[in-house]
């Protein structure tokens, strides 16, 4: 039996992971126009590009090459940003995944370090290596972009190396030229490890925001 890609809903204590649509247009419209400056080295669309960005990504999926998701706020039920499963990589005979990319990630400025990315990963990393049983899951970023470099490496993924020229810039102003791309990977054997920290984390997040609760009532993230 052949392999199709399609993302479920994947639902965490802080976000949930729904399959991309049209209804997430106006919430990632608001997202995209918060302080960009952190998207420096990768393309993230603008307000009036969220419809098109959407649509782009729907048309990857009906051919197989992506599961695209918004990234929603669990408190707020609001998209906050993007991410997704792309590039499957069947078994030689055909039969089941052998390996799959993480990305197309982005976050809304206000979203950024407040646990929302780690949890993503984990419901990511999770799906792929416990139902779809992939021996191997591949993240990768602009070699020159040290911050998505250690998020990367944060969530648990090892560096493997630097693939010079290896695919389009989208770093802002770079159209037409190429880039170094930083790879890194998780195996199957290495999941649980993995995991295991993953799971530390998400606990000592929710830990620090339960606490935050009780003696200040602002909300966690805010300006």
């Amino acid at each position: 039996m052949g392999f199709s890609l399609e993302g479920p809903v994947l639902e965490g204590a802080l976000v949930r992971l729904e399959p991309l649509g049209l209804r997430h247009a106006a919430d990632l419209a608001e997202a995209v126009e918060e302080d960009r400056s952190s998207y420096r080295f990768t393309w993230v669309p603008t307000a009036a590009e969220v419809k098109g960005y959407i649509e782009s990504q729907l048309s990857r999926a009906a051919v197989g090459q992506m599961a695209p998701y918004a990234q929603v706020d669990r408190e707020t039920g609001r998209a906050i940003g993007a991410t997704a499963y792309w590039e499957p990589r069947l078994w030689p005979d055909g039969d089941g995944l052998c390996a799959i990319e993480v990305g197309c990630t982005w976050l809304a400025a206000s979203a950024q370090g407040t646990g929302a990315n780690t949890e993503a990963k984990y419901l990511l990393f999770g799906h792929a290596f416990e139902n779809w049983a992939v021996a191997r899951l591949d993240l990768k970023t602009d070699a020159r972009n040290s911050r998505s470099r250690a998020a990367i490496e944060r969530v648990g993924a090892r560096f493997e190396g630097v693939l010079r020229n290896w695919s389009r810039s989208w770093a802002p102003g770079e159209d037409g030229r190429l880039r170094d791309s930083a790879i890194f990977s998780i195996t199957s054997d290495e999941w649980p490890d993995c995991r295991a920290m993953l799971e530390r984390r998400i606990a000592d997040i929710l830990a620090s925001r339960r606490g935050g609760a009780q003696g200040d009532t602002r909300p966690v993230g805010g300006r």
